[in-house]
């Protein structure tokens, strides 16, 4: 396929990442590997042993596995959002950062259902769950609704490149036999001709305007199966706008972090430039001032209407002798750092709307956790075994090590995914010539606006 010279120099520039695998890229991904292998023989004694070498017990059955699933699956709603809605609104400025919240969607949604695996005693019997489904139960709707999401994030993300595969099958890559065939299949006989690119576009709009609307769909059913359980903090009828918001903002962040490390690992500043970063602070503001708002009245009706079983719950969130200190990094990393770092022209800048993004984004783990175990921990009938060890929970190293070979498993698909298909993509530019746009007056540009 034929390219202008934008395109031509922005190929050129990442032509070198995905013919060659580096040592840069081959030292992190041993480290990755090896927190996997340490996942993997947590896992192997899991299933060996049982959930007794787990901090789970029959009060608190769920930890945090749970809390993982829930943060996974949420950024990758968020990136489906937020790739949708700026196709679909055909904002200009997205084409840069498109294909890295494509790639956070389809990776998380892998990675987020392998934690209810793990909470599962019997996975021999995991094929009932598809055999013999119970309609009624908000499980088996978050399955199907789970799949379904999947495979529409895998056909958005593939249409939106086919072009970019016709362009690496026509460019004389320095890369292995295989992959140079794995590119002409994949590309499925692109030509860039009026009616093939007609129907890319037509596919595209549709993707676009479904995924939006089944991102959220399914994060409300998500958060249906904590909102129909009789329990405090979590029969809320506020659980279905407050699970959507949170897993926007915190994609939001997720997407600032990776498209920093991007920028620094392959020089790519004059492509994702600073205003990149600030138009996203800009979102993540927004998000961040409605998800304070959400947070503020769940717990002062909660708080305000004093039962006693709420009262409990919000008395450990409030405590500093149990989770005040975690309830207030939720906060306050959560909520007024990133609307702080943001709001004032000084701090807008990339390196700490990427600092205040990371903040955020474990500021919103810290809250996943938070609406677990505290609820749990507060059983409404009494307990006749009060050991501590069944009444309170705390994760074993068995769960850390999952956990840690779950964020090592993200970041090696990343790692895997930049080897095989350029960060930025190249079919994106094309009606489009490189436009010369200083990047210190960014801030003074939008500042004006």
């Amino acid at each position: 396929m034929e390219l202008n010279k934008y395109q031509q120099e922005l190929f050129d520039h990442q032509r070198p990442v995905i013919e060659k695998y580096d040592r840069r890229a081959w030292g992190w991904s041993i480290f990755y590997l090896l927190w996997i292998g340490l996942g993997g023989y947590a896992l192997y004694l899991q299933v060996i042993k049982g959930h007794k070498i787990t901090g789970m017990r029959d009060n608190v059955v769920w930890g945090l596995y749970i809390a993982n699933f829930i943060f996974f699956i949420g950024i990758s709603y968020a990136g489906a959002v937020i790739s949708g809605i700026l196709h679909i609104l055909k904002v200009e400025w997205r084409k840069p950062i498109i294909r890295i919240a494509e790639m956070i969607t389809v990776i998380s949604t892998i990675i987020g259902p392998i934690f209810i695996l793990l909470c599962i005693g019997r996975l021999d019997r995991l094929h009932h769950l598809f055999l013999y489904p119970r309609l009624q139960s908000p499980i088996t709707w978050d399955v199907l609704a789970i799949l379904t999401y999947f495979a529409g994030s895998v056909i958005f993300l593939y249409l939106a490149l086919i072009k970019d595969f016709a362009i690496y099958r026509d460019a004389n890559l320095k890369v292995p036999k295989w992959k140079q065939k794995m590119y002409k299949i994949l590309a499925i006989g692109y030509k860039g001709t009026p009616s093939q690119k007609r129907h890319i576009s037509i596919s595209m709009n549709l993707m676009a305007i479904m995924i939006v609307p089944l991102a959220i769909i399914v994060h409300s059913v998500l958060s249906w199966i904590f909102g129909m359980t009789l329990r405090p903090g979590w029969h809320s009828t506020i659980f279905g706008p407050y699970f959507v918001l949170a897993a926007i903002y915190s994609g939001t962040g997720v997407l600032i972090m990776a498209m920093w490390v991007y920028r620094k690992m392959y020089k790519l500043n004059s492509y994702l430039q600073d205003k990149h970063f600030i138009y996203l602070g800009y979102i993540m503001m927004i998000l961040g001032a409605a998800y304070g708002y959400f947070t503020f009245s769940e717990y002062l009706t909660g708080w305000y209407g004093s039962e006693k079983w709420d009262s409990e719950v919000i008395g450990k969130l409030f405590n500093p002798a149990e989770y005040g200190w975690w309830f207030l990094f939720a906060n306050v990393a959560g909520i007024i750092l990133p609307i702080l770092i943001v709001a004032i022209p000084k701090t807008r800048t990339p390196n700490l709307i990427a600092i205040a993004s990371f903040f955020m984004v474990l500021a919103l783990w810290v809250k996943r956790y938070l609406i677990i175990v505290p609820t749990l921990e507060s059983p409404l009938l009494p307990m006749q075994d009060t050991r501590p060890e069944f009444v309170k929970y705390s994760a074993t190293w068995v769960e850390w090590a999952l956990t840690f070979a779950g964020i090592a498993t993200f970041f090696l698909f990343f790692t895997i995914m930049s080897k095989f298909v350029t960060i930025i993509p190249i079919s994106e530019f094309a009606d489009k010539e490189k436009k010369s746009e200083p990047v210190p007056e960014i801030q003074k540009e939008i500042a004006t606006e």
